[in-house]
Parts: structure tokens; C-alpha cells; sequence
């Protein structure tokens, strides 16, 4: 699918390491993900967008108000 990015791409796409976006998968606490195969895991640009709009904030006192 076009719109799959794997975990390299996905992680530059967020502007994090592929290991922290590894490890956020693990916790469960990043963005959805898709099992491509076995051994595979891609991300669609869709959740990786959604991730970033549920965490975009205005001031620090919104984010702290709802953490």
C-alpha cells in the first residue's frame, strides 16, 4: 500500500529515532501500527497524523491539565 511507511520513515516522519519509536510500539504508548508480515511492522501516514494532532497543544498548562 502507498500509504504504509516503514518503522525508519515512520520514526524521521515524527522526528524521533527508530529506537524510540520502537520502544514506544512496545509500551504501546505511539502510534497505531500495522502487522505486515511475521517479522514486519509499517506505519500509515494517517495514524502517524493522528498521532501528532492528539498531541498538539497551545500552551503547557493544556497539556498538563490533560495528563
Amino acid at each position: 500500500m502507498k500509504n504504509l511507511l516503514a518503522p525508519d520513515s515512520a520514526a524521521t516522519f515524527l522526528a524521533i529515532s527508530p529506537k524510540t519509536l520502537e520502544a514506544m510500539r512496545v509500551r504501546g504508548n505511539g502510534p497505531a501500527w500495522v502487522k505486515v508480515s511475521a517479522r514486519r511492522v509499517a506505519y500509515r501516514v494517517e495514524d502517524l497524523e493522528a498521532y501528532i494532532k492528539a498531541r498538539t497543544f497551545s500552551s503547557t498548562s493544556e497539556y498538563w491539565r490533560l495528563n
